[in-house]
């Protein structure tokens, strides 16, 4: 039977996401309401700019006093979606103490402090969900913490954030450079006019945070997560990509040890070989790649940012809480219960591409070799071409740490030969 009092829902913030979020919950209120067991009703809306226009949301719902509305006390469902640290961090908390459960898309705030978001919601036996702060509308948080739960993940690998694959789609497709693919995705609207925060990685290292937590049952921070942008990858790293059979993306990957003791997260550029799933997404979609014993290699696709597909996993998260609320349960909480350690990146083991600019003589071939084998770095294959004097010399290594190819790079910067260390990358999904 449906049950007649209205679930109340306050929104934080009414901009791309959030404004869409509302439009949903107003043209699709009766199918909402029996999906749930009970209406839906959107009680209160935060904003910034009180006299924008905001088509479909009366104006006395519109308000600057974000604390003031969720400190009502008779709110079901607090929805955030400001991003940042503060004030949604404080804003969160509060809606929690005054009996309010919260749905949330902010993967900045949630790698920084998830722990203590998690703490505040059980200490009030409230619910704290986010599918939208990873993936957009890609289902990912919900699988891994609950379709997942009962099996061992082991690695999840993944292009999370659209704007960087976009941009390095482009590269590989058309031969363009860096700056001439990001001008273009700047214009038709996939990357922000400071895209520092996708194009250095930052917004792939927040969601690698969360989904390492969630993947290995361990807490996991931003700062934990090894981190590195995609400014200097170029043409000729698609090139020499190209002749390997691989192309180049923007990697999360979080992986258990080979002997289960300890996990890393990192991000970076990385190749792939063209046979890998993640290889042939292209434009701005986003794809994960989990690896588990029991279920083996499951790929999560999808488009993963833009208001319509962010408020698409909002919404299902909506619908999730306020079941539990009219049930009187609570859904899935923090989960750290192996409390893993994570590595250093120096720990980390796989393969290299390395592009040497050298010095086109004999001998130097011989003298690179031996920097290699003296750091234990395994040689798999070495391409040189040389014209007047100059020379490249391509090597691509078998599985190594990342410390020994560290050294190994920095022995290699000192040789009289090495005229330049033009790029390293590695190679991963093989």
């Amino acid at each position: 039977m449906m049950r007649t009092r209205p679930l109340k829902v306050a929104l934080l913030g009414c901009g791309v996401v959030g404004s869409e979020v509302a439009r949903i919950m107003t043209t699709h209120a009766d199918d909402l309401a029996a999906r749930i067991g009970a209406p839906v009703e959107l009680a209160g809306v935060a904003v910034r700019r009180p006299d924008k226009v905001r088509e479909g949301i009366p104006a006395e719902l519109i308000t600057t006093d974000a604390t003031a509305l969720v400190k009502r006390g008779d709110l079901d469902v607090v929805v955030e979606v400001i991003g940042g640290i503060e004030p949604a961090r404080t804003l969160i908390t509060t809606a929690f103490e005054h009996g309010a459960s919260v749905v949330s898309a902010n993967k900045a705030l949630l790698a920084q402090d998830g722990a203590a978001l998690y703490a505040a919601a059980e200490e009030h036996d409230k619910d704290l969900y986010y599918e939208a702060a990873v993936a957009g509308a890609i289902p990912l948080i919900r699988p891994l913490r609950e379709s997942l739960a009962g099996d061992k993940v082991n690695r999840v690998l993944g292009i999370v954030n659209g704007t960087t694959n976009f941009i390095l789609d482009k590269m590989d497709s058309t031969g363009a450079g860096y700056q001439e693919a990001l001008d273009e995705a700047t214009a038709l609207g996939y990357a922000e006019a400071d895209p520092t925060a996708d194009v250095e990685g930052f917004d792939a290292a927040a969601k690698a945070a969360i989904l390492a937590g969630i993947a290995f049952h361990t807490r996991v921070r931003l700062d934990d997560v090894h981190r590195e942008g995609m400014t200097e990858v170029t043409a000729a790293d698609f090139a020499s990509a190209k002749e390997m059979g691989c192309t180049i993306k923007l990697l999360a990957i979080c992986e258990r040890a080979a002997d289960g003791a300890s996990v890393t997260a990192r991000v970076h550029p990385a190749m792939i070989p063209l046979s890998h799933p993640l290889a042939s997404v292209r434009g701005a979609y986003n794809a994960v790649f989990v690896e588990s014993d029991a279920a083996g290699q499951l790929m999560f696709y999808g488009p993963g940012a833009g208001g319509s597909p962010t408020a698409s996993a909002v919404l299902g998260d909506l619908v999730a809480v306020c079941r539990n609320r009219l049930s009187g349960a609570r859904g899935p909480g923090e989960s750290a219960y192996a409390a893993l350690p994570v590595s250093p990146m120096g720990d980390v083991v796989t393969r290299y591409h390395i592009s040497l600019d050298v010095a086109d003589k004999p001998g130097v071939l011989a003298q690179v070799a031996t920097v290699f084998a003296e750091h234990g770095v395994s040689i798999d294959t070495v391409r040189q071409q040389g014209k007047d004097g100059e020379a490249s010399l391509v090597v691509v290594t078998h599985r190594a740490s990342d410390a020994a190819l560290g050294g190994t790079v920095e022995a290699l910067r000192k040789l009289d030969t090495v005229r330049g260390v033009a790029s390293i990358m590695r190679v991963e999904g093989e």
